[in-house]
């Protein structure tokens, strides 16, 4: 089963600070709204991120979200190691009888072969922080799009939409 915690949870600090760099407020619905899931798992992401101080979110009507500290202290890694906590990135097949010399043997050689690579991906992890991540993701941009979803005219735009169907819907003029 994939794992999609830590792409949403980068996606998300990355936006959030994308928000600050613009002088934008971010919220859970904003960010659910430009990641396309679904706002309990953007909620629930960001009991971690929050714990582990990279972001910060006030509550209340006008409750926003923000970065824990500056974008240069925060690393991937730090990020990756939030959201996924203890879970391993792969998880070997129980002790197996021994039948032969590789059933003998393949549980502990999976496990530090897993082991070493995990050491590498957080390594690689370590290296960037969220600021030199949005600088590359800016700088790597062709989309067009606005940095940030316009959330408020989406919603909008769907009330109108709306709207617009209940009038042309004789069914529903008559419920």
């Amino acid at each position: 089963m994939l794992d999609y915690r830590f792409p949403t949870a980068l996606q998300m600090v990355l936006s959030v600070a994308m928000a600050e760099q613009l002088g934008e407020r971010s919220t859970s619905a904003i960010l659910a709204y430009g990641l396309e899931a679904n706002p309990s798992f953007i909620r629930k992401l960001m009991v971690p991120l929050t714990r582990d101080g990279i972001i910060v979110s006030t509550l209340g009507r006008n409750g926003s979200i923000h970065l824990g500290r500056p974008p240069e202290e925060i690393t991937l890694r730090d990020i990756y190691l939030s959201v996924i906590e203890d879970k391993k990135l792969w998880a070997s097949r129980p002790d197996v009888p021994a039948r032969c010399v590789v059933s003998a043997n393949a549980c502990w050689y999976f496990k530090s072969i897993s082991e070493e690579a995990e050491e590498a991906s957080l390594a690689v992890l370590a290296r960037h922080t969220v600021a030199s991540a949005l600088e590359a993701v800016k700088n790597a941009d062709s989309s067009g799009w606005d940095p940030l979803p316009d959330l408020i005219a989406q919603y909008q735009k769907r009330l109108s939409e709306l709207a617009g169907w209940r009038c042309a819907n004789p069914a529903y003029i008559q419920m």
